[in-house]
Formats: C-alpha cells, structure tokens, sequence
C-alpha cells in the first residue's frame, strides 16, 4: 500500500475523530476527561453494532485486503477493481456497497484509536500536573495497548478469510474493549461524586459480598454466552434450528460437536479442509440456545438480588430490560429466519449486556471498597479509645 494511501487513511480517522473531541472540548463540561471517556463508550457501542451489521451483511471481504480498500484509501479510488470483483460475481464477498460498509467500519474503529489516544494523552498531561487519582494514566496506556491489538485481530479478520475463530475473538475484543471503558466511566464517576451515586445509603458487607460473586458470575455467564454467539454467527449457523423451542423437530437432535467445536479452521470447513457437516452447525447452534438458559437464570438472579438495593436498582431494572429484550431477539431471528434489523438488534443487545453488568460489578465492587474503608476507620477508631 502506498504511503499516500496511508496517509490518507490516517486523516479520515482524525477526521472521524474530529466531531466527537470537538465537541468535547467545547462543552461547558468542567470535567473534560470523564466526559470524553463516556464519548468514547458511546462509540465503541456504536463502532459494536455497526461490526454486527458488517458481519451480517456478509461485508466483512468487501474489501480484500488491509487497511484499505484495494490498496487504496476508500472504495471510490478503488471502483474500478470492485466493479470487475462485482461483475465476474454479483453475489459474491466484494460489491461496491460491501466495500463501503466495511471500509465505514474501519474508518470508525481509527476514530475510536484516535480518541482512546486522547485519552492517554490527557491522562498523562494532568496526571503529571496534578497527581489526581482521576487522571491515573494505567488504564489508559491499558486501552491503548489493548486497542492496538484488537486492531491486529481486525486485520487477520481479512486477511485470513474470515476464519471463525479469528472473527470470534475480534468481536470478544470489542465487547472487552467496551467493558474496559466503561469501567473506567465508573471511575471517574465515582471519584467525582461517590456519595451521589451510592445513593448515600449502605449495604451490609456481607450482603455486598455476595452481590460481588454474583455479579462476577454475571458477567463471566455472559461473556462465554457472546463467545458462543459470536460462533454461532462468523459459522452461519443462525438457522441451522429453523423453529422454536424444538430444533429440527427434537429437543436433542443429531449433532456434530467435534467438527463444530474445532477452533482451528477455515470457514465452511473442517480441520481436514472438508466441508463442515450440517450436524456441526446444528451442535454450534444447540449449545448457544442452551447457554441463554442458564445465562437468563444466572443473570436474573443476580438481578433480583440487586432490585431491593437503591444504589444498584437502576442498572438492574436496566438489565431486566435488556436480558427480556435481547431473549425476544433471538427467539425471533429464528422465528422470522432471520431478518437482519432483528439480528443487529440482538447484537447490541449482547453488548448493552456487557455494559450493565460492568457498571454492576463496578458499583458493588466500589461501595465494597468503601464498606472495608469504613470498617477499618472504625476498628482504627476503637483501638485510640481503648488506648
């Protein structure tokens, strides 16, 4: 790739980039920084859904190659070369609006490298000037690092053909890309006003405890829950159950879990470079249906666990919502073979999933801190008294 090209790509993600900072910075916002870290959990939700709705499209070969569009900066220097792909397969990976949409997508996740960047600068800059807490650069120079090589899994994505494990982790990347930030939103919230969002009331360390492990299993039974969705998808077997609650007519049909299941290997086929069974997609697609159950009686009962607490009971009101939202999704993705508005709608549902159950996790964790602070305040307290 030229480095004209290059350069070019380079500027469309700062002017991508350009709104959202600007807008920032001009805000009468005191506080800056945490204002561009929620910015930056709006985008990287967005850049989530618009990677979903690339993926379903069938667009993520729209362009062939990597960073750019076949060698170029953007599909309209490269037409000439679509329009030959286009021509000797109309329906084939690489159309002139599958080039645009993935190459949209790129375009957006530099713009999301840029901000995090700002973010890391800005964190070092006030860091050093005021050693602020708020402003610690670690998680930061985290996401940067972390932003580089979910980059890298985006570029193998390409180049490697859209092999399902590689797609697989790109999307778990980006789903752990959105929870990083906004654990970092939490922060920062918290270290503003701790006493505005704890609801000023408090909560039994034991009781909070016990919240911390169920939200920890939240969140562990939705990130393997994604895992075998993002499967599900980068194998296209979305339909290989065409009905509900029974798949092909059986509760437990005929299935192909070793071919299915095998990490390593192209797409469509098997390890020995075969095509893949339909018995392996009906295995993939089985597993994550089953999954959702345990998903919806784990998370639901960390959820009713937090309803009675005023702290926590917006985010689990909030993810009630989501949990029933994104269990009516997938029945009907299924139900209606799979439209896609339905189908990007289940995606975002996946990661609004992950952002609540972060902010849950954040919320207990945080006011366990400040229940063992306060513990150790009043032993400290007592031992003076009784010296």
């Amino acid at each position: 790739m030229q480095a004209s090209s290059i350069l070019q790509l380079a500027a469309m993600g700062l002017l991508v980039a350009s709104l959202p900072l600007a807008m920032v910075w001009m805000s009468a916002d005191a506080n800056k920084y945490r204002k561009l870290v929620w910015v930056a959990v709006f985008l990287t939700f967005d850049l989530i859904v618009f990677g979903g709705f690339t993926r379903l499209t069938d667009s993520g070969l729209g362009c062939p190659d990597w960073p750019g569009c076949y060698g170029m900066a953007n599909p309209f220097l490269a037409h000439e070369e679509i329009a030959a792909a286009e021509a000797a397969m109309p329906t084939g990976p690489v159309t002139v609006v599958k080039a645009w949409i993935e190459m949209i997508h790129r375009y957006l996740a530099m713009g999301i490298g840029v901000i995090i960047m700002a973010l890391l600068f800005t964190s070092i800059m006030q860091w050093r000037r005021t050693r602020n807490q708020a402003f610690k650069p670690a998680m930061p120079l985290a996401l940067f690092v972390f932003v580089c090589i979910q980059g890298a899994f985006g570029a193998w994505t390409v180049t490697l053909k859209l092999q399902p494990v590689i797609v697989t982790i790109h999307l778990l990347l980006g789903m752990a890309l959105l929870a990083m930030l906004t654990w970092l939103g939490g922060r920062e919230d918290f270290l503003i006003k701790p006493k505005a969002i704890s609801g000023g009331a408090t909560i039994a360390p034991a009781v909070l405890r016990q919240l911390r492990t169920l939200a920890l299993l939240a969140a562990a039974a939705v990130a393997v829950q994604i895992a075998l969705g993002g499967w599900v998808s980068t194998n296209y077997a979305t339909l290989a159950c065409d009905e509900f609650p029974l798949c092909d007519g059986q509760v437990v049909p005929p299935m192909d879990f070793e071919h299915g299941f095998h990490l390593w290997r192209e797409l469509g086929k098997t390890a020995a470079g075969h095509y893949l069974p339909f018995t392996a997609l009906v295995a993939i697609h089985w597993v994550h249906r089953m999954s959702a159950i345990v998903v919806t009686l784990v998370l639901g009962f960390a959820i009713w666990k937090a309803l009675p607490h005023a702290s926590l009971r917006p985010t689990a009101q909030r993810l009630a919502l989501v949990l029933a939202v994104q269990l009516f999704t997938g029945v009907a993705t299924v139900y209606f073979d799979f439209p896609l508005a339905i189908a990007v709608l289940h995606n975002a549902g996946a990661a609004l999933l992950v952002l609540l159950v972060t902010m849950l996790n954040y919320r207990v964790k945080f006011q366990l801190d400040m229940a063992g602070g306060a513990t150790a305040r009043s032993s400290a307290a007592i031992a003076r008294t009784r010296r």
